[in-house]
């Protein structure tokens, strides 16, 4: 799609912005935080849901899940949507939704509706995250002009992920509905900062919706996530699970059927051949999955055995938050000097080794010797989040930027919900009958060892990029080197 953006391409070609395109990134970095915020903060909420209105640990999983996999089984389609019909039309209808959607969670009081409106936030979040991501890679050129703009934007995101346990610890002592109405009014602030930054740009001359593909790709990723959480219960080799698990499959190979044969496809599968892109996206499904993942964990153990106060859980989790906004100071000049590959790696490695140090945890655990280190390094985990989503779409043509931005958000969404589902379940899976510290500890336990093993195949993943690569065959499939070497490189 060809943009009308009112901004010269020299503006957006170097680091010297005019006061409106700063507006404009800040306007979509503000968004892309409430979308983060959106799934961490109601984590903290989790406890205080669950006695208010007597709910378990599954049903609680799934105020988590239902926004996740809004947000993830429709992304594909978002950033489908938003290359087809004009990226700005589709940030603004999905931003109104998530308002709304926003609101109504925090009037309603059945499990069944809360669930609902998380679910269709979620799907609004599948509209505006890939399309902010297109609106900022179409008009902020390739290279270090570009590498500033996605390490601001994604930095943001991450502060959400990260800060919204803090700011669920505040929300939560004021009353867990707090946590779903604080975005109502900055989201309907960006609404009105958006109408007037963000360019107009035309829709594309031909194309087409793969309203099939969407479906079929988001029953299967809801039938799974549903399958996984439910088999404890059921049992892994009932019928009920095995045939569930069949159905999952079948649904998935549909979708493969579909996108080979129809015209417009949802995801061109051919992308999926581009090294970077795959790369990317495992190791986020193993970032954001192990983090979502430790931190329904750390919530529920640190407030319901040790009594924690919401408050203290925030200012406790805290240096992730810190850590993660002190990064947008230097993170896209790291990727400039490094390039995106060491950065992810060691960001990862440092992520694992963070998770295998808070095994240490026990019931009346230290802060500095024992919490403190752990959090210090699942912190610097989230420094790598820009480098990943530069990694994910560098070399990447202009008509598929959102395509790339969604494939990308969903392997994280959908990934990070798979991976709680299955955490879900292994924690299920032992006895419950002791309510004491020591026993709820030893139940969780496996699954913080579960958390530590996903991180730890997340930097396996990243580590990757040092192996050689066949660039004679295979010419644009590697573009994660120093930015300044991408037109060589291809």
């Amino acid at each position: 799609m060809t943009s009308t953006a009112t901004f010269s391409a020299g503006s957006a070609a170097d680091t010297r912005w005019s006061a409106r395109l700063w507006g404009m990134l800040i306007t979509l970095c503000i968004v892309l935080f409430l979308d983060g915020l959106d799934v961490s903060m109601i984590g903290v909420a989790l406890p205080s849901i669950g006695k208010d209105l007597h709910l378990g640990t599954s049903t609680l999983q799934w105020l988590v899940s239902g926004y996740v996999l809004g947000y993830g089984g429709l992304l594909l389609l978002g950033g489908r949507t938003a290359d087809l019909l004009g990226r700005r039309r589709v940030f603004l209808i999905a931003l109104g939704v998530f308002a709304l959607a926003s609101l109504a969670g925090g009037l309603v009081s059945s499990a069944a509706l809360l669930i609902a409106t998380r679910f269709i936030k979620g799907l609004a979040a599948a509209f505006t995250a890939p399309t902010g991501l297109s609106i900022i890679t179409t008009n902020f050129a390739e290279g270090p002009a570009r590498n500033k703009a996605l390490s601001i934007y994604t930095v943001f995101g991450a502060g959400g992920y990260s800060m919204g346990l803090v700011f669920g610890g505040l929300m939560t002592g004021l009353g867990w509905r707090w946590t779903f109405l604080l975005p109502v009014p900055i989201a309907l602030a960006a609404l009105i900062a958006a109408l007037v930054l963000v360019p107009r740009d035309r829709r594309a001359e031909e194309g087409g919706h793969d309203l099939l593909g969407a479906l079929l790709s988001t029953a299967g990723m809801l039938l799974l996530v549903y399958t996984v959480v439910s088999a404890p219960q059921a049992g892994w080799a009932s019928a009920r699970t095995i045939g569930s698990f069949a159905a999952v499959a079948a649904l998935f190979v549909g979708f493969v059927a579909v996108e080979k044969r129809v015209r417009h496809p949802l995801i061109r599968l051919g992308i999926l051949r581009r090294v970077t892109l795959v790369r990317a996206s495992l190791v986020i499904i193993a970032l954001a999955g192990s983090y979502f993942s430790w931190q329904f964990i750390v919530t529920l153990y640190l407030q319901d055995a040790l009594h924690w106060s919401p408050l203290q859980l925030a200012m406790g989790l805290l240096p992730v938050g810190l850590l993660v906004a002190l990064s947008s100071v230097f993170s896209d000049k790291l990727v400039d000097r490094f390039g995106t590959g060491p950065i992810i790696a060691v960001t990862m490695i440092a992520m694992a080794v963070g998770y295998l140090l808070f095994l240490r945890v026990d019931t009346h655990p230290s802060y500095l010797t024992v919490l403190l280190p752990a959090v210090l390094l699942v912190g610097i985990g989230w420094i790598g989040f820009p480098a990943i989503n530069i990694q994910a779409t560098a070399g990447i043509d202009d008509d598929e930027q959102g395509l790339a931005a969604g494939v990308l958000q969903t392997s994280m969404q959908v990934g990070a919900a798979i991976v709680l589902a299955i955490n879900t379940a292994i924690i299920a899976s032992g006895p419950h009958t002791d309510t004491s510290p020591a026993a709820v500890l030893s139940g969780y336990r496996p699954g913080l060892i579960f958390v530590g093993v996903v991180a730890a195949i997340g930097a396996l993943i990243a580590l990757t990029h040092f192996l050689p690569t066949r660039r004679a065959t295979e010419p644009v499939a590697d573009l994660d080197e120093n930015p300044k070497q991408e037109l060589a490189a291809a």
